[in-house]
């Protein structure tokens, strides 16, 4: 029997579906969570999300938010999130190049404006990494052939 999961990121439902596991970035560290699981309710850090279904895998990155566990549903409530084969690894490496550039003209006299880079500096390098390490690749490679003589 498995768990209803549903990731919610403040502008639209990411996913929505059967699980056979769930695997959260608590704010405590990662967690697996189980159809009939004890009620629960947690903070997510940044992370990746990992959801089990009838064999495959799907990764999602997260900025944070909640997560409410009941025995039967996991409902997710992101700050941001965003399916690894939905991201836009050119827009990523961009706001990762941004961030950098403006961190190495010197720390802002602002510090809120400091920890809004810092973040942004993370969460690109998040998303950058889960396309490196989670992305299917869909393209198939190029034949090399050789002419013999």
């Amino acid at each position: 029997m498995p768990i209803r999961c549903e990731v919610v990121s403040q502008d639209r439902m990411v996913f929505q579906g059967d699980a056979d596991i769930v695997i959260l970035p608590g704010s405590e560290g990662e967690m697996g969570i189980l159809p009939n699981h004890a009620p629960l309710l947690t903070t997510l850090r940044l992370g990746i999300i990992k959801v089990r279904h009838q064999g495959k895998e799907e990764y999602f990155t997260v900025a944070g938010g909640i997560a409410e566990i009941q025995p039967d549903i996991v409902t997710i409530l992101a700050d941001a999130a965003e399916n690894v084969e939905e991201i836009d690894e050119a827009r990523a490496e961009a706001a990762r190049k941004r961030a950098e550039e403006m961190l190495a003209k010197g720390t802002p006299a602002d510090t809120d404006a400091y920890l809004k880079i810092e973040a942004a500096l993370r969460k690109s390098n998040l998303r950058l990494d889960a396309v490196k390490r989670f992305r299917r690749v869909t393209a198939k490679p190029a034949r090399i052939t050789e002419e013999v003589k």
